[in-house]
């Protein structure tokens, strides 16, 4: 069962839903641009089977404090905040395109909180990488300047960033969705073959594999975890 709940990280209030036993290894959710964490409704519940599963608005997005301020290292400090203030001490997560760079810094920066990354369409950290910005389908709930800002770092990403990538202890996952994605698909394996420990795996389904096939990211996210 989802229950949706709110928690002040800092000055900024960040929705969130959970689903699965509250003593559950945690497992943290993070959408992709323009999309908030009902984009993560379908795979949750169904991982909220074997985990507690956190799925996070990021600022700007859904339900979340849109403060008006926007790049990547504040989410990622949003996020470490979130982990703090939920007395989650290391978590497997999980994100999709934008969300998949809030993830893989966090990996970066703070090893000692992230068991196992899951990367889902994540653009690589290279000038033109991202592809072409691709609104999601349906209604849409979000500050037009979080877009902004942060498809302005896809576009032109910190050097850092990729440097970062050969830093990362985690157990790493690649999803990629194949040819009918609008993100170079090349450059993600150029990506995860930057990443220690890494798996790349060509799932289809296009950007948003999580979204047309819940069950198969489900699926494949939960032998992760537990390989």
């Amino acid at each position: 069962m989802e229950d949706q709940s709110v928690v002040d990280v800092g000055d900024v209030r960040l929705a969130y839903r959970t689903w699965g036993d509250p003593f559950g290894s945690p497992v943290v959710l993070l959408h992709g641009l323009g999309a908030s964490a009902a984009s993560w409704e379908a795979a949750g519940s169904l991982l909220g089977r074997e985990w507690r599963v956190y799925a996070i608005d990021l600022r700007g997005h859904g339900e979340s404090d849109w403060p008006d301020t926007y790049d990547f290292e504040e989410m990622c400090e949003d996020v470490l905040g979130f982990l703090d203030a939920c007395e989650l001490d290391r978590a497997g997560v999980v994100g999709h395109g934008m969300g998949g760079v809030v993830a893989h810094l966090l990996a970066q920066e703070h090893p000692d909180r992230v068991e196992r990354l899951v990367l889902v369409e994540t653009p690589a950290p290279f000038p033109g990488a991202a592809g072409p910005a691709v609104p999601p389908g349906g209604p849409v709930d979000y500050d037009e300047a979080a877009l902004a800002a942060v498809g302005a770092q896809l576009a032109d990403p910190d050097p850092a960033w990729a440097e970062g990538l050969g830093e990362i202890v985690a157990p790493t996952l690649m999803l990629a969705g194949g040819p009918g994605s609008t993100m170079p698909q090349a450059r993600l394996q150029d990506m995860a073959s930057m990443i220690p420990d890494c798996h790349l795996v060509t799932l289809g389904g296009g950007h948003r594999p999580h979204e047309a096939d819940p069950e198969q990211v489900a699926q494949r996210i939960t032998e992760f975890f537990t390989s």
